[in-house]
């Protein structure tokens, strides 16, 4: 049982990890754009796990310990929700030049819209019988959002276009990064699962990099990078993660649901402020809509395993 300290304390922690992920995504990603886009992804996940490495080493225990099966899925959230989603959302954020990039922030959380689904193909879970009146208005919302009442042109809105595409690629990796990430902690703890999380895309990201020859960025990189760097490596990065998980393990998911929330409303306040970009009023509508339409998705699907 937890006790109203415990979940006062749980509420705090995912609320200030949303926060941090509101900042990092408008102010902090985006002062980077400068870079190579694999080169900072790599980076991304390269200095938390050096950080992991040393203040978690026991964890390289498990490299034994693991079967083919967790290997193969500890590859799967590598390469969804840390490879191919940053990737996605690192290049949505460069996409629209400190334009726009609350919208990108928001795009994202469409993220349980393809979790819930995917769970539902791949594990076999039970999907909510509103599941897909909530998913297609959470959808409705996010094109209002991105384009408003108007029809895209793709010769004047390519960037735009391009930006939410790599945003809801996004949302559809991290939400698969999710479903996988089920497999892995049926068996081993959150700190294993990230741990290894972090190791095996800082492995495939370096790949990549060399592939495209922007290894040598590492020499290019400006100290005020590598002060971004390392803040969000602290922060919004392992940082963010470990204060989001820790308070999960104290609070009801519906309880986390609403205050996740304070991700979307802090990325549009710090839009505001650092890039002074307002949400017109067709979109705040949007927004509210796709949010509530979310928080609905996830009342569904908590009912639904209380159910089970």
């Amino acid at each position: 049982m937890v006790s109203k300290k415990q979940g006062l304390t749980g509420g705090v922690a995912i609320s200030l990890a949303a926060v941090l992920w509101g900042l990092d995504g408008v102010v902090l990603t985006p002062r980077l754009h400068h870079l190579p886009i694999d080169y900072v992804v790599f980076v991304f996940h390269m200095i938390p796990f050096l950080l992991m490495s040393v203040i978690f080493r026991r964890q390289f225990r498990y490299i034994t310990q693991f079967n083919r099966s967790d290997y193969l899925f500890i590859t799967l959230i590598a390469l969804f929700g840390g490879a191919l989603g940053t990737l996605s959302i690192v290049k949505a954020l460069f996409l629209v030049g400190f334009k726009k990039l609350s919208i990108v922030v928001l795009l994202q959380k469409l993220q349980p819209v393809f979790g819930i689904m995917l769970a539902a193909l791949i594990l076999k879970e039970r999907m909510a019988k509103k599941y897909l009146l909530w998913a297609s208005l959470a959808i409705v919302g996010g094109y209002f959002l991105a384009f408003g009442l108007k029809v895209p042109r793709i010769e004047a809105d390519n960037d735009t276009l391009l930006a939410a595409g790599f945003a809801l690629l996004a949302a559809f990796s991290f939400g698969s990064s999710t479903v996988f990430s089920k497999k892995i902690l049926y068996k081993y703890s959150f700190f294993t699962a990230t741990f290894y999380r972090y190791g095996f895309t800082a492995v495939l990201m370096l790949v990549v990099v060399a592939a495209n020859g922007n290894i040598g960025a590492l020499t290019e990189t400006s100290s005020t990078q590598w002060i971004y760097f390392l803040i969000i490596a602290f922060t919004t990065g392992s940082g963010a993660i470990y204060l989001y998980y820790f308070g999960l393990r104290r609070v009801k998911a519906m309880v986390a649901t609403i205050c996740e929330l304070f991700f979307p409303i802090s990325a549009v306040l710090f839009d505001y402020i650092f890039n002074d970009y307002q949400l017109s009023m067709v979109q705040w509508l949007s927004a509210v809509v796709m949010i509530f339409a979310i928080v609905q998705l996830n009342r569904q699907n908590d009912r639904r395993k209380k159910e089970a």
